[in-house]
């Protein structure tokens, strides 16, 4: 027996820089669980010790400060997208869409398979983010 309730559930149009916010947080989401559960790989935490950053070699200022922009970016679009000018958000959520789309692309090939599966999600939520700032709604 179907409920006829659950076939008239109201919908909601939720405001584009919301649905971009929430997509930016779901990236940053990935990047944390896959830093947890990479972890557990055998010899991480003792390369972690030794100061190293996997296929980023040594763990030097220069490598940490840039390894911090590229997480610290996206972090910040999730504020961003709600608050900058609508014309702002939408090119800044585009460039930076592909942006990171490109650079997790690069990241893909050569990894464990878990890692794959994670970027493949990553770049599933970077091209959202560029395509829904793209076909930003226009007023009339």
């Amino acid at each position: 027996m179907t409920d006829p309730e659950c076939n008239n559930l109201k919908n909601f149009d939720i405001p584009t820089p919301v649905r971009l916010s929430l997509l930016w947080a779901s990236l940053m989401s990935l990047y944390i669980y896959y830093d947890y559960f990479n972890m557990y790989r055998p010899g991480t935490v003792d390369n972690m010790i030794a100061g190293q950053m996997g296929p980023l070699g040594e763990a030097t200022p220069t490598v940490l400060i840039i390894v911090a922009l590229i997480l610290a970016i996206p972090a910040l679009m999730i504020f961003l997208s709600t608050v900058l000018r609508p014309a702002l958000s939408r090119w800044s959520n585009i460039i930076l869409g592909i942006v990171y789309s490109i650079i997790e692309a690069l990241t893909f090939f050569g990894t464990a398979p878990f890692y794959q599966m994670v970027v493949f999600f990553e770049i599933i939520v970077t091209l959202l983010v560029v395509w829904i700032a793209w076909h930003w709604p226009r007023t009339a």
